[in-house]
Protein backbone atom coordinates (compact mmCIF):
# COMPACT_ATOMS: atom_id res chain seq x y z
CA UNK A 1 0.00 0.00 0.00
CA UNK A 2 1.48 3.50 -0.75
CA UNK A 3 0.79 6.49 1.37
CA UNK A 4 0.74 10.16 1.22
CA UNK A 5 1.63 12.55 3.99
CA UNK A 6 -0.37 15.66 2.38
CA UNK A 7 2.27 18.08 2.83
CA UNK A 8 4.76 19.96 1.33
CA UNK A 9 8.47 21.04 2.25
CA UNK A 10 11.64 22.87 0.85
CA UNK A 11 13.92 20.71 -1.20
CA UNK A 12 16.34 19.09 0.96
CA UNK A 13 17.83 15.48 -0.24
CA UNK A 14 16.54 11.92 -0.42
CA UNK A 15 18.41 8.97 0.93
CA UNK A 16 20.48 7.24 -0.95
CA UNK A 17 20.70 3.92 1.53
CA UNK A 18 19.05 2.84 4.73
CA UNK A 19 19.13 4.75 7.93
CA UNK A 20 18.99 3.71 11.21
CA UNK A 21 17.35 6.54 13.74
CA UNK A 22 16.33 7.21 16.90
CA UNK A 23 13.33 9.19 15.94
CA UNK A 24 11.58 9.24 12.51
CA UNK A 25 8.62 11.77 11.68
CA UNK A 26 6.31 11.25 8.68
CA UNK A 27 4.96 13.99 6.98
CA UNK A 28 6.51 17.55 6.40
CA UNK A 29 3.60 20.19 7.33
CA UNK A 30 3.27 22.28 10.55
CA UNK A 31 3.10 19.18 12.79
CA UNK A 32 5.25 17.50 11.56
CA UNK A 33 8.00 20.08 11.73
CA UNK A 34 7.15 21.50 15.06
CA UNK A 35 7.69 18.45 16.28
CA UNK A 36 11.35 18.42 14.56
CA UNK A 37 12.03 21.51 15.73
CA UNK A 38 10.81 20.94 19.15
CA UNK A 39 13.40 17.51 19.69
CA UNK A 40 15.88 18.37 17.47
CA UNK A 41 16.67 21.81 19.13
CA UNK A 42 15.15 20.70 22.90
CA UNK A 43 15.91 17.39 23.59
CA UNK A 44 19.62 15.07 23.23
CA UNK A 45 17.84 12.61 20.97
CA UNK A 46 20.64 11.19 19.00
CA UNK A 47 19.51 11.01 15.62
CA UNK A 48 16.11 12.28 14.13
CA UNK A 49 14.51 12.34 10.24
CA UNK A 50 11.81 13.64 8.92
CA UNK A 51 10.35 11.99 5.77
CA UNK A 52 8.13 14.33 3.62
CA UNK A 53 6.43 12.71 0.14
CA UNK A 54 6.46 16.17 -1.70
CA UNK A 55 9.50 17.78 -3.14
CA UNK A 56 8.85 20.95 -1.02
CA UNK A 57 7.54 21.25 2.51
CA UNK A 58 4.77 22.62 3.71
CA UNK A 59 2.59 23.56 0.44
CA UNK A 60 -0.38 21.90 1.04
CA UNK A 61 -3.04 22.28 4.33
CA UNK A 62 -0.26 23.99 5.65
CA UNK A 63 0.68 26.72 2.62
CA UNK A 64 -0.83 30.02 3.67
CA UNK A 65 -3.71 30.04 0.66
CA UNK A 66 -5.19 26.83 2.38
CA UNK A 67 -6.18 27.79 5.26
CA UNK A 68 -7.72 31.21 7.62
CA UNK A 69 -4.34 32.21 8.42
CA UNK A 70 -5.79 32.57 12.14
CA UNK A 71 -3.77 31.68 15.08
CA UNK A 72 -6.60 30.58 17.03
CA UNK A 73 -6.76 31.74 21.03
CA UNK A 74 -10.01 30.73 22.10
CA UNK A 75 -11.02 34.10 22.82
CA UNK A 76 -13.21 35.27 19.29
CA UNK A 77 -13.80 31.65 18.13
CA UNK A 78 -17.77 31.52 20.28
CA UNK A 79 -17.32 27.54 19.26
CA UNK A 80 -14.98 27.53 22.02
CA UNK A 81 -16.13 26.13 25.32
CA UNK A 82 -14.22 28.03 28.41
CA UNK A 83 -12.24 24.73 29.28
CA UNK A 84 -11.16 24.14 25.12
CA UNK A 85 -10.23 28.03 25.05
CA UNK A 86 -8.24 27.97 28.43
CA UNK A 87 -6.38 25.07 26.38
CA UNK A 88 -5.78 26.10 22.85
CA UNK A 89 -4.85 29.55 24.30
CA UNK A 90 -1.82 28.24 26.03
CA UNK A 91 -0.49 26.54 22.92
CA UNK A 92 -1.38 29.65 20.55
CA UNK A 93 0.79 31.76 23.11
CA UNK A 94 3.63 29.21 22.59
CA UNK A 95 3.51 29.66 18.47
CA UNK A 96 3.22 33.89 18.81
CA UNK A 97 5.89 33.76 21.36
CA UNK A 98 7.94 31.66 18.98
CA UNK A 99 6.64 33.98 16.25
CA UNK A 100 7.47 37.39 18.13
CA UNK A 101 11.12 36.10 18.94
CA UNK A 102 12.31 34.53 15.39
CA UNK A 103 10.02 36.59 13.13
CA UNK A 104 10.99 40.26 13.80
CA UNK A 105 10.39 41.37 10.26
CA UNK A 106 7.08 39.69 10.57
CA UNK A 107 7.89 37.63 7.29
CA UNK A 108 5.95 35.08 8.90
CA UNK A 109 2.97 36.50 10.24
CA UNK A 110 1.34 40.12 10.91
CA UNK A 111 -0.03 41.53 13.71
CA UNK A 112 -3.31 42.88 13.86
CA UNK A 113 -7.00 44.09 15.41
CA UNK A 114 -9.16 41.24 16.22
CA UNK A 115 -13.00 41.01 17.04
CA UNK A 116 -16.01 38.96 17.32
CA UNK A 117 -19.26 40.97 15.62
CA UNK A 118 -22.42 40.95 17.30
CA UNK A 119 -25.17 42.01 15.28
CA UNK A 120 -28.79 42.63 17.03
CA UNK A 121 -30.11 41.93 20.35
CA UNK A 122 -30.27 38.35 20.45
CA UNK A 123 -26.39 38.15 19.71
CA UNK A 124 -25.37 41.06 21.60
CA UNK A 125 -26.59 39.50 24.75
CA UNK A 126 -25.14 36.25 24.05
CA UNK A 127 -21.56 38.13 23.97
CA UNK A 128 -22.24 39.90 26.68
CA UNK A 129 -22.92 36.84 28.83
CA UNK A 130 -19.86 35.52 27.14
CA UNK A 131 -17.80 37.86 28.41
CA UNK A 132 -19.19 38.79 31.77
CA UNK A 133 -20.76 35.41 33.05
CA UNK A 134 -18.72 32.80 31.07
CA UNK A 135 -15.29 34.10 31.95
CA UNK A 136 -13.91 34.31 29.07
CA UNK A 137 -13.34 38.47 30.12
CA UNK A 138 -11.02 36.81 32.87
CA UNK A 139 -9.26 34.22 30.68
CA UNK A 140 -8.16 37.07 28.09
CA UNK A 141 -7.21 40.36 29.98
CA UNK A 142 -6.88 42.13 26.72
CA UNK A 143 -10.28 41.01 25.24
CA UNK A 144 -12.73 43.86 25.45
CA UNK A 145 -16.09 44.85 24.69
CA UNK A 146 -16.37 48.24 22.16
CA UNK A 147 -19.39 49.58 20.93
CA UNK A 148 -20.79 50.71 17.44
CA UNK A 149 -18.43 53.95 18.00
CA UNK A 150 -15.28 52.46 18.85
CA UNK A 151 -16.38 49.59 16.32
CA UNK A 152 -16.34 52.15 13.31
CA UNK A 153 -13.11 53.24 14.65
CA UNK A 154 -11.30 49.79 14.42
CA UNK A 155 -13.29 48.72 11.65
CA UNK A 156 -15.05 51.74 9.42
CA UNK A 157 -16.75 49.04 7.11
CA UNK A 158 -17.99 47.09 9.29
CA UNK A 159 -20.67 49.61 10.50
CA UNK A 160 -20.82 51.99 7.19
CA UNK A 161 -24.15 51.08 5.47
CA UNK A 162 -25.65 49.48 8.65
CA UNK A 163 -28.91 50.26 9.96
CA UNK A 164 -28.51 52.54 12.75
CA UNK A 165 -30.73 51.41 15.02
CA UNK A 166 -29.72 47.74 15.10
CA UNK A 167 -27.46 46.76 18.19
CA UNK A 168 -23.82 46.07 17.73
CA UNK A 169 -21.40 45.29 20.20
CA UNK A 170 -18.01 43.12 19.35
CA UNK A 171 -15.43 41.92 21.84
CA UNK A 172 -11.77 43.22 20.50
CA UNK A 173 -8.24 41.72 21.09
CA UNK A 174 -4.33 43.35 19.86
CA UNK A 175 -3.29 39.88 19.62
CA UNK A 176 -4.73 38.83 15.81
CA UNK A 177 -1.95 37.40 14.79
CA UNK A 178 -2.20 36.63 11.17
CA UNK A 179 0.03 33.37 10.03
CA UNK A 180 1.73 32.03 6.96
CA UNK A 181 2.02 28.56 8.43
CA UNK A 182 4.62 27.71 5.11
CA UNK A 183 6.98 29.98 6.08
CA UNK A 184 6.38 29.10 9.77
CA UNK A 185 6.80 25.23 8.80
CA UNK A 186 9.77 26.07 6.92
CA UNK A 187 11.69 27.97 9.47
CA UNK A 188 10.79 25.44 12.13
CA UNK A 189 12.50 23.03 9.38
CA UNK A 190 15.42 25.00 8.54
CA UNK A 191 16.43 25.87 12.47
CA UNK A 192 16.20 21.75 13.25
CA UNK A 193 18.15 21.20 10.21
CA UNK A 194 20.92 22.86 11.15
CA UNK A 195 21.83 20.70 14.11
CA UNK A 196 24.22 18.16 12.79
CA UNK A 197 21.52 14.89 14.09
CA UNK A 198 18.95 15.78 12.23
CA UNK A 199 17.87 14.31 8.47
CA UNK A 200 15.37 15.76 6.61
CA UNK A 201 14.08 13.96 3.13
CA UNK A 202 12.04 15.22 0.66
CA UNK A 203 10.54 13.95 -2.18
CA UNK A 204 10.40 10.42 -0.14
CA UNK A 205 6.83 8.15 -0.20
CA UNK A 206 5.99 6.05 2.43
CA UNK A 207 4.82 2.83 0.95
CA UNK A 208 4.94 0.18 3.75
CA UNK A 209 5.20 1.00 7.95
CA UNK A 210 6.07 -2.90 9.99
CA UNK A 211 6.49 -3.44 13.35
CA UNK A 212 10.19 -4.39 14.63
CA UNK A 213 11.06 -6.14 17.61
CA UNK A 214 13.22 -2.55 18.21
CA UNK A 215 10.71 -0.27 16.91
CA UNK A 216 9.43 0.31 12.82
CA UNK A 217 10.71 -0.32 9.62
CA UNK A 218 9.72 2.23 7.36
CA UNK A 219 9.93 1.20 3.81
CA UNK A 220 9.81 4.77 1.15
CA UNK A 221 9.93 4.62 -2.52
CA UNK A 222 14.02 5.83 -2.01
CA UNK A 223 15.19 3.69 0.73
CA UNK A 224 14.32 1.85 4.31
CA UNK A 225 14.78 3.29 7.36
CA UNK A 226 14.97 1.80 10.58
CA UNK A 227 13.74 3.53 14.03
CA UNK A 228 12.53 3.13 17.96
CA UNK A 229 9.66 5.42 17.44
CA UNK A 230 7.91 6.53 15.22
CA UNK A 231 5.02 9.95 14.96
CA UNK A 232 2.87 9.83 11.70
CA UNK A 233 1.79 13.67 11.17
CA UNK A 234 0.51 13.17 8.02
CA UNK A 235 -2.95 14.98 8.32
CA UNK A 236 -5.79 12.87 7.14
CA UNK A 237 -3.52 10.26 5.82
CA UNK A 238 -2.36 9.54 9.33
CA UNK A 239 -5.36 7.64 10.12
CA UNK A 240 -5.19 5.50 6.79
CA UNK A 241 -1.98 4.16 8.05
CA UNK A 242 -2.95 4.12 11.93
CA UNK A 243 -6.13 1.76 10.94
CA UNK A 244 -3.31 -0.25 8.51
CA UNK A 245 -1.27 -1.14 11.17
CA UNK A 246 -4.47 -2.23 13.60
CA UNK A 247 -5.23 1.40 15.58
CA UNK A 248 -8.32 3.62 15.08
CA UNK A 249 -10.46 0.57 13.89
CA UNK A 250 -13.42 3.13 15.10
CA UNK A 251 -12.73 6.08 13.88
CA UNK A 252 -13.42 7.63 10.35
CA UNK A 253 -13.12 10.74 8.42
CA UNK A 254 -15.78 13.39 7.41
CA UNK A 255 -13.21 15.18 5.38
CA UNK A 256 -14.37 19.02 4.47
CA UNK A 257 -12.65 21.61 2.09
CA UNK A 258 -12.96 25.56 2.96
CA UNK A 259 -12.97 27.58 0.28
CA UNK A 260 -12.49 31.50 0.58
CA UNK A 261 -14.07 34.44 -1.62
CA UNK A 262 -12.03 37.63 -2.29
CA UNK A 263 -12.66 41.63 -2.22
CA UNK A 264 -10.65 44.31 -2.09
CA UNK A 265 -8.93 46.56 0.71
CA UNK A 266 -12.42 46.71 3.56
CA UNK A 267 -10.82 45.09 6.87
CA UNK A 268 -8.11 46.34 8.94
CA UNK A 269 -7.72 43.35 10.70
CA UNK A 270 -10.25 39.95 11.35
CA UNK A 271 -13.69 40.41 12.19
CA UNK A 272 -15.66 37.15 13.13
CA UNK A 273 -19.51 36.54 13.03
CA UNK A 274 -21.01 34.57 16.42
CA UNK A 275 -20.74 30.46 15.88
CA UNK A 276 -24.54 28.73 14.95
CA UNK A 277 -24.70 26.15 17.44
CA UNK A 278 -24.13 22.57 16.93
CA UNK A 279 -21.79 23.29 14.26
CA UNK A 280 -18.37 22.30 14.45
CA UNK A 281 -17.14 24.25 11.72
CA UNK A 282 -15.75 28.11 11.81
CA UNK A 283 -17.96 30.76 11.14
CA UNK A 284 -17.79 32.95 8.75
CA UNK A 285 -15.03 35.85 8.56
CA UNK A 286 -13.40 38.60 7.40
CA UNK A 287 -9.96 38.84 7.21
CA UNK A 288 -6.99 40.78 5.74
CA UNK A 289 -4.41 38.83 4.04
CA UNK A 290 -1.24 37.96 5.74
CA UNK A 291 0.78 39.25 3.01
CA UNK A 292 -1.04 41.72 1.57
CA UNK A 293 -3.40 44.03 3.59
CA UNK A 294 -5.20 44.91 -0.01
CA UNK A 295 -6.75 41.75 -0.22
CA UNK A 296 -9.54 40.65 2.23
CA UNK A 297 -10.61 36.92 2.54
CA UNK A 298 -14.28 35.39 3.77
CA UNK A 299 -14.56 32.07 4.92
CA UNK A 300 -14.37 29.31 4.91
CA UNK A 301 -17.33 27.50 3.29
CA UNK A 302 -17.02 23.96 4.46
CA UNK A 303 -18.05 21.65 1.53
CA UNK A 304 -17.82 17.73 1.90
CA UNK A 305 -15.81 15.67 -0.05
CA UNK A 306 -14.43 12.43 -0.45
CA UNK A 307 -10.72 12.54 -0.69
CA UNK A 308 -8.02 13.08 1.67
CA UNK A 309 -6.68 16.18 -0.52
CA UNK A 310 -7.99 19.14 -2.02
CA UNK A 311 -8.01 19.01 -5.64
CA UNK A 312 -6.08 15.57 -5.90
CA UNK A 313 -8.48 12.74 -7.11
CA UNK A 314 -5.70 10.41 -6.14
CA UNK A 315 -6.71 10.21 -2.52
CA UNK A 316 -10.27 9.26 -3.33
CA UNK A 317 -9.12 5.95 -2.99
CA UNK A 318 -7.46 6.83 0.12
CA UNK A 319 -10.73 8.11 1.30
CA UNK A 320 -12.50 5.25 1.15
CA UNK A 321 -9.56 3.25 2.67
CA UNK A 322 -10.17 5.30 5.61
CA UNK A 323 -13.83 4.87 5.35
CA UNK A 324 -13.83 0.95 5.68
CA UNK A 325 -17.29 0.95 3.36
CA UNK A 326 -18.58 -0.80 6.33
CA UNK A 327 -21.94 -0.76 7.99
CA UNK A 328 -20.89 1.48 11.17
CA UNK A 329 -19.67 4.11 8.99
CA UNK A 330 -22.44 4.46 6.59
CA UNK A 331 -24.72 4.42 10.04
CA UNK A 332 -22.44 6.67 11.70
CA UNK A 333 -22.83 9.59 8.67
CA UNK A 334 -26.32 9.26 8.02
CA UNK A 335 -26.83 9.98 12.26
CA UNK A 336 -24.51 13.26 11.91
CA UNK A 337 -26.04 14.10 8.42
CA UNK A 338 -29.53 14.03 9.20
CA UNK A 339 -29.20 16.66 11.92
CA UNK A 340 -31.49 19.43 11.22
CA UNK A 341 -29.01 21.87 11.65
CA UNK A 342 -26.00 20.45 10.07
CA UNK A 343 -27.61 18.54 7.16
CA UNK A 344 -28.92 22.11 5.56
CA UNK A 345 -26.13 23.94 6.21
CA UNK A 346 -24.02 20.86 4.35
CA UNK A 347 -26.32 22.05 1.61
CA UNK A 348 -26.16 25.15 1.33
CA UNK A 349 -22.36 24.89 1.35
CA UNK A 350 -22.41 22.94 -1.51
CA UNK A 351 -24.12 25.55 -3.80
CA UNK A 352 -21.65 28.04 -2.54
CA UNK A 353 -19.06 26.63 -5.19
CA UNK A 354 -21.41 26.67 -8.48
CA UNK A 355 -20.23 29.71 -10.58
CA UNK A 356 -22.92 31.96 -11.05
CA UNK A 357 -24.77 30.95 -7.61
CA UNK A 358 -22.29 30.77 -5.37
CA UNK A 359 -21.24 34.13 -5.19
CA UNK A 360 -25.09 35.35 -5.15
CA UNK A 361 -25.88 33.38 -2.26
CA UNK A 362 -22.85 33.61 -0.08
CA UNK A 363 -22.80 37.22 -0.50
CA UNK A 364 -25.56 37.88 2.98
CA UNK A 365 -22.39 35.82 5.27
CA UNK A 366 -20.09 38.82 3.87
CA UNK A 367 -22.74 41.68 4.03
CA UNK A 368 -22.91 40.61 7.93
CA UNK A 369 -19.50 41.35 8.14
CA UNK A 370 -19.39 44.52 5.87
CA UNK A 371 -23.21 45.86 5.20
CA UNK A 372 -21.95 47.93 1.50
CA UNK A 373 -20.50 45.29 -0.02
CA UNK A 374 -22.25 44.18 -3.50
CA UNK A 375 -22.53 40.92 -5.67
CA UNK A 376 -19.52 42.59 -8.48
CA UNK A 377 -17.40 43.13 -4.80
CA UNK A 378 -16.36 39.42 -4.33
CA UNK A 379 -15.34 36.63 -5.94
CA UNK A 380 -14.08 33.07 -5.50
CA UNK A 381 -10.23 32.54 -4.30
CA UNK A 382 -9.86 29.82 -6.85
CA UNK A 383 -6.73 27.35 -6.04
CA UNK A 384 -7.71 28.60 -2.32
CA UNK A 385 -8.27 26.23 0.51
CA UNK A 386 -7.19 22.97 1.79
CA UNK A 387 -8.95 19.51 3.41
CA UNK A 388 -9.61 19.82 6.45
CA UNK A 389 -10.45 15.94 8.55
CA UNK A 390 -13.20 16.04 11.22
CA UNK A 391 -12.84 12.27 13.14
CA UNK A 392 -16.05 10.20 13.60
CA UNK A 393 -16.73 7.61 16.27
CA UNK A 394 -18.42 4.66 14.93
CA UNK A 395 -18.76 3.15 18.51
CA UNK A 396 -20.75 6.62 19.29
CA UNK A 397 -21.98 7.51 15.75
CA UNK A 398 -21.03 11.08 16.02
CA UNK A 399 -18.48 13.96 15.39
CA UNK A 400 -15.69 13.60 18.06
CA UNK A 401 -15.06 16.92 18.65
CA UNK A 402 -11.73 15.67 21.00
CA UNK A 403 -8.27 15.71 20.57
CA UNK A 404 -6.88 13.54 17.11
CA UNK A 405 -4.35 11.84 17.96
CA UNK A 406 -3.63 8.15 18.62
CA UNK A 407 -0.67 6.54 20.94
CA UNK A 408 0.38 3.31 19.83
CA UNK A 409 3.37 0.81 20.74
CA UNK A 410 6.52 3.09 19.84
CA UNK A 411 4.01 5.09 17.73
CA UNK A 412 2.17 8.02 18.02
CA UNK A 413 -0.50 9.53 14.79
CA UNK A 414 -1.21 12.94 15.18
CA UNK A 415 -4.56 13.29 12.57
CA UNK A 416 -4.69 17.78 13.52
CA UNK A 417 -7.91 18.87 13.00
CA UNK A 418 -8.41 22.66 13.79
CA UNK A 419 -6.68 23.97 15.73
CA UNK A 420 -4.13 22.19 14.94
CA UNK A 421 -1.56 24.63 13.41
CA UNK A 422 -2.38 27.19 16.57
CA UNK A 423 -1.54 24.76 18.79
CA UNK A 424 1.10 23.12 16.71
CA UNK A 425 4.00 23.54 19.48
CA UNK A 426 1.58 22.86 22.63
CA UNK A 427 1.32 19.16 20.60
CA UNK A 428 4.89 19.10 20.11
CA UNK A 429 5.69 19.33 23.55
CA UNK A 430 3.15 16.48 24.56
CA UNK A 431 4.57 14.36 21.76
CA UNK A 432 8.07 15.03 22.92
CA UNK A 433 7.23 14.01 26.38
CA UNK A 434 5.43 10.57 25.18
CA UNK A 435 8.35 9.98 22.82
CA UNK A 436 10.75 10.49 25.25
CA UNK A 437 8.97 7.23 27.15
CA UNK A 438 9.05 5.49 24.58
CA UNK A 439 12.89 5.73 24.13
CA UNK A 440 12.84 4.42 27.97
CA UNK A 441 13.81 7.50 29.73
CA UNK A 442 17.48 7.67 27.79
CA UNK A 443 16.95 11.07 26.85
CA UNK A 444 15.92 14.58 28.39
CA UNK A 445 13.67 17.47 27.23
CA UNK A 446 14.75 21.04 28.40
CA UNK A 447 11.27 22.15 28.70
CA UNK A 448 12.47 25.54 30.46
CA UNK A 449 14.83 26.39 27.06
CA UNK A 450 11.71 25.58 24.92
CA UNK A 451 9.24 28.05 26.57
CA UNK A 452 12.35 30.57 27.06
CA UNK A 453 12.25 30.01 23.09
CA UNK A 454 8.56 30.59 22.90
CA UNK A 455 6.07 31.27 24.98
CA UNK A 456 8.21 33.64 27.38
CA UNK A 457 8.28 36.04 24.43
CA UNK A 458 4.80 36.45 24.00
CA UNK A 459 3.84 40.11 24.28
CA UNK A 460 1.70 39.93 28.14
CA UNK A 461 1.62 43.81 28.79
CA UNK A 462 -1.65 46.54 29.39
CA UNK A 463 -3.05 47.59 26.26
CA UNK A 464 -3.36 51.40 25.04
CA UNK A 465 -6.84 51.96 22.74
CA UNK A 466 -7.08 48.23 22.23
CA UNK A 467 -3.44 47.84 21.34
CA UNK A 468 -0.21 46.57 22.52
CA UNK A 469 3.01 48.52 21.90
CA UNK A 470 4.36 47.21 18.46
CA UNK A 471 0.61 46.23 17.56
CA UNK A 472 -2.55 48.15 16.14
CA UNK A 473 -3.39 51.31 16.59
CA UNK A 474 -7.20 51.95 15.51
CA UNK A 475 -7.37 49.21 13.67
CA UNK A 476 -4.78 50.47 11.13
CA UNK A 477 -1.47 48.47 10.54
CA UNK A 478 1.83 50.13 12.17
CA UNK A 479 5.16 49.05 10.98
CA UNK A 480 3.41 47.05 8.62
CA UNK A 481 2.68 44.87 11.36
Amino acid sequence: MSYQSGVRGNDYHGPTMSGQYDLVIVGGGISGASLLYTTAKFTDIDSIALIEKESEIAAVNSHHTNNSQTLHFGDIETNYTLEKATEVKEGAELLAGYLEHHDPDREMHAKRSKMVLAVGDDEVSKLERRYHEDGFGDLFPKLRPIDREEIAEIEPKVVEGRDSEVELLALQTPDGYVVDYGETTKSFVERAAAEAHVDVYTGTEVTDITPTLDGYTIETTDGRFDCDATVVAAGSHSLQIAKDLGYGRNKVLLPVAGSFFLADDLLNGKVYTLQMKKLPFAAVHGDADVHDPSITRFGPTAKLVPALERGRVSTVTDFLDVFGLNGAAFLSYANILSDRVLLPYVLRNLVYDLPAVGPRQFLPHVQKVVPSVDRDDIERAKGYGGVRPQIVDTSKKSLDMGEAKIVGDDIIFNVTPSPGASTCLKNAMRDTQTLLEFLDGEYEFDESAFRADTIDNFPRGDTIGGATEGGTVGGASAADD
